[in-house]
């Protein structure tokens, strides 16, 4: 007692330990989450530390009190106060770092210098000389790999003079930048594709720039002194990747990104740059892939490009349709999950305006995967997680305001045409792009604070709004007159805004005022409390998802089935729990490899035969004993109708109906049909029967009066047991007498459909036999179960020896024959009067009468028993094998789920359904057995506590096997 107890305090400690290792797994990839959605870093990108620390920065000669973040391939720094400063270097560009000297004034300080020949000075850290080893391996780690990266792609490395001499480049501090704004990599861009159509090797807007003359030279002033403004600015605090940002660049982009540094400042405050120089030629090999290949996103992508911006003339000519599709669809190639989402082309269409178009292409990748997540896929779960999270802020910031648009159900529909598109879809072009240059730079809460803006602005009219018609009119004659006086572009028409009326038109607004009027009033939005909203609403948000999924389910099968809805819900629940319970806690297969939100609802979940189990021994009727798993395998076979070893709801419940509420007949031939199927072990197969049954379940054999279906839809058509369908074509001069002519080749098919079914071979029966006896264990009647049984299995017995009287081998010669189809008969027929007599008892030792006189005879089996004379399920299922008489079998016994190689098999003995039917139908404790309904509701309960018992007793050791596999 003491070891076990010992023993039971050793696994317990074990498994707190490898909890509390789980918990902080769970913590460490928490915090990497958090760090790269601060910093706008890879979503690969995993945090090692971070340390309190000071930072001097130059342009205001102060140390700065903040934190630094060191991961795999970057080191961060964020000040206390929020707005102060932040920092991101990337190893990659780091050349030295070395520990100063320290002093009282500076004490640890940490010196680390980049390409680009800044110099950033750390201090008061607290374990310096760990640090700076971390950082040398993590800096070792990164020039390994980029002196890989170019010794596959053959590219050279230019040197630090070449990188600083760069002209007119924001970026110039990244080396990677600088090789791909060479004209070498331009020619290849340029010859990368279809040499018919041109690739766009800079950004669209420069080589479709239109101004007009009366406004050209005071807006280009204006344009000009905004360039001006962030020149200084790369001059006081650094240039590119590296650049100190501080509240300073806030308020330059709040002013307006100049247009010819837009698309280089996108791809900076994004992060998009860091993945961009990191994959060189990824971009390239994508599209090298993807072109001239199709599938439903292109086929998408082909039907929205014209509408991308078709005011603009970048894209009203081939060079600016042909980089969209490129871009669109090397992206869909990339990621199959998003693939194509409408609403892509547009934001797609203004990136390439500003960016070249391998920049374009990794925008998008960070605006689809790390800024705007699970926005574009086929439900746009984050563009209505964003909604919920857009609820909850207009309850707090405008709760004046928020019942009405709950009533109108305004919100819902104003913030997924915002969100989707960050605006550009709702307010004129050059306007949209400021919004864009600040979503950029501060992320998602830039979106909610100017729709906070938007609905505060217009709050007296929309209180007074009667129907959700007319608010969505305020809304858009609101946004449709936010202007931006300070474009360089004449204005583009507007055809965004569709929502108008005869009344007068809005007055302008500037987008300036608003942006800056969003900052002032919901500023206080803070990215992680937005983080913090977003997760709460996911979770309510997949639920929804989900009880969708689960209706829609349900009404498509409803009537299908005799189950009620009711019924249905909780067995589709049931079947989604196993589904998703055994791929996270017990199995090694991927579970999103089974579970596709874009496939049709009823292929969504799917489960494989070590889940069929599970429910089969849960909730199927014949369950029982240890041929449980046999049976279930067997079922599992018939109903995988598509053969890809997985089956749906709809053919689980087909399963299931028909062992709980199909009649006599349905269920026999299910019980029938279930062991007729060729066996999986093909060096024990029959080779007629196997081909029969093979060519029987693949075949349409339902009267479908289309003949047009191909195989696959054809045998999901047929389900065998449920019942005849037919479908009837629309005909010239319908009446009564084609109807009766239909419903009579109906009931015709219906009688031969009997008749296809294969024949039982002599192993396949025994089978029948042994399930059939394994089937009524702890049944009431159980023992009169037993007897009926045996009695059919002597009458299938004479049946199969008479059968073979008509299959006559070629051999014999007709007097032999003759004298056995006298013998056999005249045989049976006093063998059968004997059954009818015996009692009861004797019902099991009646079987062995079937002996020959003459033990040479091939055509004469018998019924061996090794238990007692009294027949009992474990006799049939273990002990009890049909043999050839004579033969020496004494010593063998059967083997579950097939013969023994021993036992020598009668291939001319065969049954078919029918003589199964009548055999079944003399029997009256089998008819009412068969008959008699099952009530689910029962069975559905009690698969419920099992699971919930089942999981309370999960061991730990458990769980961390399963997530271990």
């Amino acid at each position: 007692h003491l070891q076990i107890v010992f023993l039971g305090l050793c696994i317990n400690s074990n498994n707190f330990a490898n909890l509390f290792k789980k918990t902080r797994d769970l913590d460490a990839r928490a915090k990497s989450e958090r760090y790269r959605a601060l910093f706008r870093l890879p979503k690969d990108e995993k945090l090692d530390g971070h340390t309190d620390c000071t930072l001097w920065t130059p342009f205001n000669k102060m140390h700065i009190l903040g934190q630094m973040f060191v991961s795999t391939n970057y080191i961060c720094f964020t000040s206390k106060e929020e707005t102060a400063c932040s920092l991101i270097i990337p190893l990659r560009e780091v050349t030295i770092v070395e520990k100063a000297d320290s002093c009282n004034v500076l004490p640890s300080p940490l010196s680390i210098s980049t390409k680009n020949k800044m110099t950033f000075l750390f201090a008061n850290l607290k374990d310096r000389d760990f640090l700076v080893q971390r950082i040398s391996d993590f800096l070792q780690q990164t020039t390994s790999k980029i002196y890989f990266e170019r010794e596959i792609t053959g590219s050279l490395s230019s040197s630090d003079d070449e990188v600083s001499s760069q002209q007119g480049s924001v970026l110039s501090c990244s080396p990677q930048r600088s090789a791909l704004s060479s004209e070498g990599d331009s020619d290849r861009q340029f010859n990368l594709n279809d040499s018919r159509v041109p690739t766009a090797t800079q950004a669209l807007m420069t080589m479709y720039r239109r101004r007009s003359p009366e406004e050209f030279n005071p807006k280009l002033a204006k344009e000009f002194l905004k360039e001006q403004a962030w020149k200084n600015h790369f001059t006081e605090y650094g240039q590119g990747v590296c650049m100190y940002r501080t509240e300073k660049t806030k308020e330059l982009v709040l002013q307006g990104i100049p247009e010819n540094m837009r698309g280089e400042l996108w791809l900076l405050f994004s992060g998009a740059i860091n993945e961009m120089a990191t994959h060189p030629g990824y971009y390239e090999d994508l599209v090298e892939k993807s072109m001239g290949k199709y599938n439903l996103a292109t086929e998408e992508i082909e039907r929205d490009l014209h509408r991308s911006l078709p005011e603009h003339p970048a894209f009203q000519n081939e060079m600016g349709i042909a980089a969209l599709r490129r871009v669109l669809t090397a992206y869909a190639f990339r990621n199959p999950n998003i693939g194509y989402c409408q609403a892509m082309n547009i934001v797609t269409s203004v990136l390439l305006l500003y960016a070249k178009e391998e920049e374009a292409f990794w925008l998008l990748v960070a605006l689809c995967e790390r800024m705007l997540p699970d926005y574009y896929n086929t439900r746009v779960v984050g563009a209505l997680v964003d909604q919920g999270v857009f609820e909850e802020l207009a309850h707090v910031y405008v709760p004046q305001l928020y019942d009405c648009m709950q009533a109108l159900s305004v919100i819902s529909t104003i913030s997924l045409s915002w969100f989707l598109t960050l605006f550009l879809s709702v307010m004129p072009f050059e306007s949209a792009v400021v919004v864009v240059d600040c979503f950029f730079y501060e992320g998602i809460k830039v979106i909610f604070q100017l729709a906070l803006s938007v609905l505060d602005a217009n709050i007296h009219q929309l209180l007074s709004c009667k129907d959700d018609g007319e608010a969505m009119t305020i809304l858009g004659r609101y946004l449709d007159s936010v202007t931006n006086k300070d474009s360089t572009l004449p204005p583009i028409p507007h055809l965004h805004s569709l929502l108008t009326d005869n009344g007068e038109p809005h007055p302008e607004v500037d987008i300036f005022k608003l942006v800056r009027s969003s900052y002032e009033k919901f500023g206080s939005i803070r990215a992680d409390v937005i983080e913090q909203m977003r997760f709460k609403q996911r979770l309510r948000v997949i639920q929804a998802i989900e009880d969708t999924t689960k209706r829609n389910v349900v009404r498509t099968i409803v009537t299908e089935t005799p189950f009620s809805i009711d019924e249905l819900e909780e067995l589709y629940t049931l079947f989604k729990a196993e589904h998703l319970t055994s791929c996270y806690w017990g199995s090694t297969s991927n579970p999103m490899s089974r579970h596709d939100p874009s496939l049709p609802y009823l292929e969504q979940y799917r489960i494989d035969l070590e889940q069929f189990k599970v429910l089969f021994a849960l909730l199927f009727p014949w369950a029982c004993g240890t041929h449980t798993d046999d049976l279930a395998l067997r079922v599992f076979r018939l109903l995988d109708h598509n053969a890809d070893a997985l089956i749906n709801f709809r053919e689980f419940i087909c399963g299931l109906s028909v062992m709980c509420h199909g009649d006599l007949t349905e269920k026999l031939k299910f019980l029938y049909k279930i062991h007729v199927l060729p066996e999986l072990h093909h060096e024990q197969e029959e080779p007629d029967s196997a081909c029969e049954a093979m060519q029987y379940f693949f075949e349409d054999i339902t009267p479908e009066t289309s003949s047009g279906l191909d195989q696959k839809n054809r045998a999901e058509k047929d389900d065998g047991f449920v019942g005849v369908t037919f479908r009837i074509k629309k005909m010239q001069t319908p009446d009564y007498r084609m109807y009766l002519r239909l419903w009579n080749q109906e009931t015709k098919a219906k009688l031969e459909n009997m008749k296809d079914l294969p024949k039982l071979n002599q192993s396949q029966f025994i089978e029948l036999c042994k399930t059939l006896y394994n089937m009524f264990s702890e049944d009431p009647s159980e023992q009169e179960l037993y007897h009926a049984t045996a009695t059919v299995t002597s009458l299938l017995l004479e049946m199969g020896e008479v059968g073979k009287l008509f299959c006559s081998p070629a051999h014999k010669t007709d007097e032999e024959d003759e004298d056995e189809r006298i013998a056999v008969p005249s045989r049976s027929k006093q063998e059968r009067h004997q059954l009818e007599d015996s009692s009861p008892k004797d019902t099991a030792t009646s079987c062995a009468m079937l002996l020959s006189d003459d033990d040479t005879s091939v055509s004469s089996y018998s019924v061996l028993s090794a238990g007692s004379h009294e027949l009992q399920c474990e006799d049939i299922a273990e002990d009890t094998v049909l043999i050839r008489s004579g033969a020496a079998a004494a010593g063998h016994h059967g083997r579950r789920g097939g013969l023994p190689h021993s036992v020598s098999i009668d291939k001319d003995w065969a049954i078919t359904f029918e003589q199964f039917l009548a055999s079944v139908l003399t029997e009256q404790a089998l008819v009412q057995y068969f008959e008699k309904p099952v009530e689910i509701a029962a069975r559905i309960t009690n698969a419920k506590n099992v699971r919930k018992v089942g999981h309370q007793h999960m061991s730990l050791s458990d769980y961390e096997i399963s997530l271990s596999g």
